[in-house]
């Protein structure tokens, strides 16, 4: 005698079934045909070896049998929904691992964070700090905001949140500060540019934009992060280049000027999930940042 259980699928529809009293609001709840329904329970008939709905006028009755079964199953699929409802309740309320580098974290992400409560108030952040593109299963993360561009890896859904835009500022209190504002970006070449290691590519991106001479840019200090770099800037310490968005505050308040603007890179600001468990959580989440990097 077999000791395996009978189809899920089965299950279901009979469960269904016996709780609406009739194949045709079972089939609607269930998303299937009438005719599937139907099958379905027939098969489970014949598994069990016994009858459980019985034809009564133009509709249906379950028989002895059935009234048994649907005792039983019903309690389990209510246990089901209910388990399956508490895994939901708990992942809701676990927060959201979301990593970025430690310059966009501080400079950026944390300056939002209180904004960020009020309108998504369901949402609970745990911010992680992370320094190279992370390893395509994303270990110990639930997304990751990055700076990056394409083609990704093809385990991570992807939702391109807005193009990079790079551009030159520097302090007013650069000692250069006023004649430069007023100068075309050619001016450049007599400067000692700040830069980073982890974008060796941001300066010749944007003269290569800007249409001026890459060769005749020269460096000057170099800085491990994009913080150190623009904590510099702000210091007065020279001219730097940044994403816009990082720097957005600091214009705004008048501790950076930017007088050339800023371009667009090959890169784009994008949110990266695992494609095998995405947490629906994170569609509010993008929704969110998409926002933000869109207001100036």
């Amino acid at each position: 005698m077999s000791r395996e259980l009978p189809s899920l699928n089965a299950l279901r529809a009979f469960e269904a079934t016996a709780r609406l009293e009739s194949v045709s609001r079972a089939a609607e709840e269930l998303h299937v045909t009438h005719g599937a329904v139907s099958r379905q329970t027939r098969a489970l008939e014949s598994e069990l070896g016994v009858t459980l709905f019985a034809r009564e006028g133009r509709g249906i009755a379950l028989t002895p049998a059935g009234r048994q079964l649907r005792d039983g199953v019903a309690g389990a699929f209510d246990l089901l929904r209910q388990s399956c409802e508490r895994l939901r309740r708990e992942s809701r309320q676990a927060p959201l691992v979301l990593g970025c580098s430690g310059s966009v974290l501080a400079r950026w992400v944390i300056p939002r964070l209180e904004r960020m409560g009020r309108e998504l108030p369901e949402l609970k952040l745990h911010l992680s700090a992370i320094e190279e593109q992370p390893a395509d299963a994303l270990p110990g993360l639930d997304a990751a905001l990055l700076l990056a561009e394409a083609p990704w890896p093809a385990a991570w859904l992807v939702d391109v949140l807005a193009p990079e835009r790079i551009g030159p500022v520097f302090s007013p209190r650069h000692p250069h500060h006023a004649a430069l504002s007023q100068a075309h970006a050619a001016a450049l070449y007599r400067e000692p540019l700040l830069h980073t290691q982890s974008r060796p590519q941001a300066w010749p991106a944007w003269a290569r934009a800007q249409r001026i001479a890459r060769g005749k840019l020269r460096y000057g200090q170099s800085f491990e992060h994009l913080y150190y770099l623009l904590e510099a800037a702000v210091a007065g310490l020279g001219v730097a280049i940044a994403p816009q968005p990082l720097v957005a505050d600091d214009l705004a308040a008048g501790r950076l000027l930017a007088p050339w603007g800023f371009r667009a890179t090959q890169a784009h600001w994008v949110l990266c999930t695992p494609r095998s468990a995405r947490d629906p959580r994170l569609q509010a989440l993008a929704d969110w940042l998409r926002r933000e990097l869109a207001t100036p």
